[in-house]
Parts: structure tokens; sequence; C-alpha cells
């Protein structure tokens, strides 16, 4: 619930766009409050140690007019990959307000386990409780700033 970030877009330049965006650990929602508190813990995000989680773009490619992909450092839990996010910009206009904004949607999967998130339980059924692979979708909408 809690993050912050900008976006440099170009949009007649796509390429010589940036992204940087912070998110307190702490802030985590998942409607469930038991569930939120172990994720805070050191089970999971530890967010005493790694109070945040943050992305900062590299590279920026276009593949057609409307989508792209974002290079860059994704850190969780004190560990820094390289990853790539696929995106799509959704367009750009006037708000109700006279403000520019634009929208763009982004998708990547991550292992946890490159994160250092190893906690698990094995099931009675013999599997486990938290499967490796995050998925990640972004939606983000942006007022252009004068």
């Amino acid at each position: 619930d809690d993050f912050e970030g900008t976006i440099e877009f170009d949009e007649s330049n796509a390429s010589a766009s940036s992204v940087a965006v912070t998110i307190q650990a702490a802030s985590i929602d998942t409607n469930e409050k038991d569930r939120d508190t172990h994720l805070r813990s050191g089970d999971f995000f530890d967010v005493e140690k790694f109070p945040n989680l943050r992305f900062e773009s590299t590279k920026v490619t276009v593949a057609d007019g409307q989508k792209g992909k974002i290079a860059g450092e994704l850190t969780i839990h004190g560990v820094t990959k390289e990853v790539v996010i696929d995106v799509k910009f959704l367009g750009s206009g006037k708000d109700p307000w006279g403000n520019v904004r634009a929208g763009f949607r982004g998708e990547l999967t991550i292992s946890r386990r490159d994160y250092g998130l190893n906690w698990n339980e094995l099931l009675e059924t013999g599997g486990v409780l938290v499967g490796d692979e995050i998925e990640i979708r972004i939606d983000v909408e942006g007022a252009l700033e004068d």
C-alpha cells in the first residue's frame, strides 16, 4: 500500500524513458491479517532488516508502438537481480481536470528463491505450501508533472 516512484516517459523516443519505484515491504496487504504478519516476518520479507523492495530500469526497448520491454534491477529481501518486464503502453490523454495522464501494464515472473525467500512447509499430500514462481502484474497510471 505504501510506494513511490517516477516514470520518465518520452512517447516520441520510448528508449529514452526510465522507471524507478520503491515499495515499503511492511505495507503488504493481502486482506488477511495473519498472512500479512507472516509475510512481514523473517520467514519471508523480513521487513525490519529489509524495509524496501525496489525496481530501477536500465534499458527500455520498444517492439512496436504499444509494446516493449523494460530491463532493470529488482531488489527484494536485500538481493538484486536483473529482470525484464513485458510492458504495454495503454495510452495517454487529459483527465476531466485537465491533467495529462498515461497508463501502462507490465508483467514478469520471478523465482522467490532467487531472492532468498526460501521458507516453505510440507503438506500431508506430499506437496509444499508455497510455490516458487511469483507472477507479478503491474497496472500504473502516471500524471505529467509541470
